[in-house]
């Protein structure tokens, strides 16, 4: 596998020969009828093989489907927010400086175009971006360990979402415009990705250490719960009674404990979970 380092000069390039202006690159509908047509792949949605959704209309699904992409790209934004603000705070150290720092001023800027077009969507056509729900709790931090904890944050929210884009991006039966965005998106991630594996490998085997074993399933421990509470945000409340759903909690609670959602749980997380394994940030799978 190659080095962080020798990986971005390549991106970089990359980037700059796949460069695209956000203002431009959509042609976005003055309207869109939720009932009208699907906006995530059924696959997706959040409650999907539930008796609850197998008793829903087509016109019922389809008006699920719409709120439950703005929650996916609200999700992403907000993954995508924090991320920004951590490259910025990291792009200067000795540790990134000269190509890394480089690809990293792509890598801003290619998230921030994400955070805009998923806002414009979702402020265009549900009229607001669903808010964040994770609680930050203080913890101490042995050696290194949160700028470990940062890359795996950024790791998790682009593999989750990736997964999500190349399913959309295929999908011929969903509206064009959501299809195009999953597209657009992935592209860049692509890049993202193969540099984030890299530089985490690189960033933990460098780090661990200085751990000890107490400090090591502490983090394990961590990454597995947090890993769980990101998937939380996709069983959203508002979602549901905003397609018309009565319940909302009552659904979430039922979809977070139902196998057909837990299945794709761990189906999404798979490629991330792997790749944590591999490297030795988990030792153990996950309960999700």
């Amino acid at each position: 596998m190659a080095t962080a380092e020798e990986l971005a000069p390549r991106l970089s390039e990359a980037s700059v020969n796949k460069i695209w202006d956000v203002y431009s690159a959509f042609d976005w509908p003055d309207t869109l009828e939720p009932s009208a047509e699907w906006y995530m792949s059924p696959e997706l949605i959040s409650i999907y093989g539930t008796d609850i959704y197998n008793a829903l209309s087509e016109a019922e699904q389809k008006t699920l489907s719409f709120y439950e992409v703005t929650n996916f790209f609200s999700f992403v934004l907000y993954g995508e927010r924090p991320l920004i603000e951590g490259l910025m705070h990291r792009m200067y150290r000795k540790a990134t400086l000269g190509v890394i720092t480089d690809y990293l001023h792509h890598f801003v800027d290619e998230e921030n175009k994400h955070m805009i077009m998923f806002g414009d969507f979702c402020n265009r056509y549900a009229g607001k971006v669903y808010p964040e729900k994770k609680l930050v709790l203080p913890r101490e931090w042995a050696k290194g360990e949160e700028d470990v904890a940062f890359f795996c944050k950024v790791l998790i929210v682009e593999e989750l979402g990736d997964y999500y884009n190349l399913i959309m991006m295929s999908d011929k039966t969903i509206n064009p415009l959501v299809s195009k965005i999953n597209r657009v998106h992935h592209i860049d991630e692509a890049r993202h990705l193969a540099f984030g594996r890299a530089y985490l490998t690189e960033l933990f085997h460098a780090t661990r250490n200085h751990w000890s074993e107490e400090e090591m399933t502490s983090f394990q421990t961590w990454l597995a719960n947090y890993l769980a509470s990101c998937w939380g945000d996709f069983y959203n409340p508002t979602v549901y009674k905003d397609a018309g759903l009565k319940d909302g909690y009552g659904i979430r609670k039922m979809a977070l404990q139902h196998d057909a959602c837990k299945q794709m749980r761990e189906r999404a997380s798979k490629k991330v979970v792997n790749y944590f394994l591999e490297v030795g940030l988990l030792s153990e799978t996950p309960a999700l």
